[in-house]
């Protein structure tokens, strides 16, 4: 059982702050998730330059059946394809999960929740990281549901009069204009940039102005191929026979569809590696998205054995934000404790993998802190969704409005 606390993303903190103020939370959900699925070995993958969260892990981890592991300071060390073949030296199969090579893998902060809901408390508060463009980048913990522009504005407000979020980081977040979006439980946190921010531009193009760019300029010069890190640990990941793709008709795109299949859309194909600055990644979502519409699933190679520059091609996440340019970004953002109470929660009724869940109250209802407003179908999988503040009910639709009450 492996808890991943590698964070990648550039200028996040969230699971850095996670790790040191809870860690023996943490050490007793990876306990209690070993129980679960009868592992024997429990391991927390941290960045060895997260020196406070790794001292706190240590500590935590004396006398229990959980050790730590340090890992290096590249992107992307979180994909669990990676962090698996790091920590164990197995290579998850093609196609497959860790479950395959007889390994879970969780965040840190779920390890957290899980301590947490052996005592009977749900999740109603989210750790979150607000870097970029604010005025006071920080890392705390609020209820699920507050929307980023008012927990912005009550930690300093914005540092551009024309933001746009990066929701779950640089690399493979959302990027939206939106700044009501609601902190959902699987939020990690918001990179804010101004609007003619050159990845900002990049990431809002159309996908068939992409396309376009890419079908004319693409010189399969094959950079994003052996800089992608599925492709150095030996699977058949070729992102520029994608980019090839794109000049073909209809005829054959199922065969090169298959280059795509095991792409992690870690985006470093098209934020680092081309020189053209290229759309291989969004190519890739795409070929994925054809492959599912048809029904198609992987049928190449099985046998994996990584690159003799596995090792030497990892992208520094120094490097990486260079590139992105976004030094002058690249601050601390200290877990804070705020004494903040968002007026209005927004609560997707589906925050999770799984079934969405059905809505158990109705407009009007007032609700407590950790009652249950969204219910999942009977034998679902998926997770129950909880009132996040003590309000009324102002909205149910696939989300549910509440706002606060005294």
């Amino acid at each position: 059982m492996i808890a991943n606390g590698a964070e990648c993303e550039p200028l996040l903190h969230k699971d850095a702050a996670v790790m040191e103020h809870h860690a023996r939370e943490l050490v007793r959900g990876l306990e209690l998730a070993m129980d679960a699925v009868g592992a024997k070995d429990g391991v927390v993958g941290i960045k060895a330059k997260k020196k406070h969260a790794v001292e706190a892990c240590q500590a935590a981890v004396r006398g229990s059946r959980v050790r730590v592991q340090l890992l290096g300071d590249y992107y992307p060390a979180g994909d669990e394809y990676d962090l698996v073949y790091n920590v164990t030296g197995r290579l998850i199969p093609p196609a497959g999960i860790p479950l395959n090579v007889g390994v879970v893998v969780g965040n840190v902060e779920t390890f957290v929740n899980v301590a947490a809901a052996a005592e009977g408390h749900p999740v109603t508060h989210k750790t979150v990281t607000l870097a970029g463009a604010v005025n006071r980048p920080v890392t705390v913990t609020v209820p699920v549901g507050t929307t980023f522009r008012e927990l912005i504005e009550a930690t300093g407000g914005f540092a551009t009069d024309r933001p746009v979020l990066c929701l779950g980081g640089l690399m493979m977040g959302e990027t939206t204009e939106n700044l009501d979006a609601p902190i959902t439980k699987t939020a990690t946190g918001v990179v804010v940039l101004p609007r003619d921010h050159h990845v900002i531009e990049r990431k809002l193009r159309p996908a068939s102005a992409q396309n376009a760019i890419g079908k004319s300029a693409c010189d399969q010069c094959r950079y994003c191929t052996e800089y992608c890190p599925r492709f150095l640990l030996g699977y058949a990941v070729e992102p520029h026979q994608v980019m090839r793709s794109l000049a073909f008709t209809a005829t054959g795109a199922e065969y090169w569809n298959q280059w795509a299949a095991l792409c992690c859309s870690c985006g470093l194909c098209t934020l680092y590696a081309c020189p053209e600055e290229l759309y291989p990644k969004e190519a890739c979502d795409q070929s994925k998205a054809e492959m599912r519409n048809a029904n198609l699933k992987w049928s190449g190679p099985m046998n994996v054995k990584p690159h003799a520059m596995q090792d030497g091609r990892h992208v520094p996440i120094k490097t990486l934000t260079r590139k992105l340019h976004v030094e002058a970004y690249d601050h601390p953002a200290p877990w804070e404790a705020l004494a903040f109470e968002p007026q209005r929660v927004v609560l997707p009724l589906k925050q999770h993998a799984g079934t969405a869940t059905v809505p158990c109250v109705k407009v009007g209802d007032r609700v407590e802190v950790g009652q249950p407003i969204g219910e999942l179908p009977e034998k679902a999988l998926g997770a129950p969704v909880h009132a996040s503040i003590r309000g009324r009910v102002v909205s149910v639709t696939d989300r549910i409005v509440l706002e606060r009450i005294p």
